[in-house]
């Protein structure tokens, strides 16, 4: 079993690798999460000349304080390529996303990327997804919500950036598709953690010393 300095390492490997991604010139996305805390400076180190969308305030916190250029997204509506990281990666590429509860704006740039580029550590990759599933709700009749999404529970957190609330789903993940469809069908829901393959254009992983590349 991986231990936590191997799982770091791991993480830094797949995140320099996706940061030779990008080229000169491109609009590049910044997900959030330990993963994409290696690929930052990665990024920075290069000097390219881009442009930066951030997921999250400490994404656009720590790119700024490294001199990469980040905007925000009302400036830009398509994206090159984006990178970011995953809390659960099955298989078939589904993926469960949001434990640092910014799934939402990850999920918007993710899809207004020409290529996503999921990095991962090999503690990431499972035979299954299973719960929790991020959500970020509406505060406006909560409750109902809540009662609709049993078993969902709230986290004690902050509000996302854009006001919704932050809670998990712990229902069981048997079918991905169909889930993801109720949860995005339920009144009060902004967003939800499931993340669908379509979506992924590469995924990369650090395993040992190797970096794999598992997508053909």
């Amino acid at each position: 079993m991986a231990t936590g300095t191997d799982v770091e390492q791991e993480k830094r490997a797949a995140a320099e690798a996706a940061a030779l991604l990008v080229e000169d010139g491109q609009r590049v996305g910044l997900g959030t999460g330990s993963t994409v805390a290696y690929l930052l400076p990665a990024l920075a180190e290069r000097k390219l000349d881009i442009r930066g969308v951030a997921t999250s305030v400490k994404t656009q916190e720590v790119g700024t304080g490294l001199g990469l250029t980040v905007e925000p997204f009302e400036a830009l509506d398509r994206l090159d390529i984006a990178i970011d990281g995953a809390d659960q990666i099955a298989p078939d590429n589904w993926l469960i996303k949001g434990g640092g509860a910014a799934h939402t704006r990850e999920k918007i740039v993710a899809a207004a990327a020409d290529r996503f580029v999921l990095v991962a550590s090999s503690d990431k990759l499972v035979d299954a997804l299973a719960p929790p599933v991020p959500l970020e709700l509406l505060a406006f009749g909560l409750p109902a919500t809540l009662r609709a999404l049993v078993p969902t529970e709230l986290r004690d957190v902050p509000p996302s950036p854009d006001g919704g609330l932050i809670a998990d789903y712990l229902g069981p993940v048997e079918d991905p598709g169909a889930l993801a469809a109720w949860l995005a069908a339920t009144p009060g829901v902004i967003e939800h953690g499931l993340f669908p393959p379509q979506l992924v254009t590469d995924v990369i992983v650090g395993r040992g010393d190797e970096v794999l590349r598992p997508l053909p």
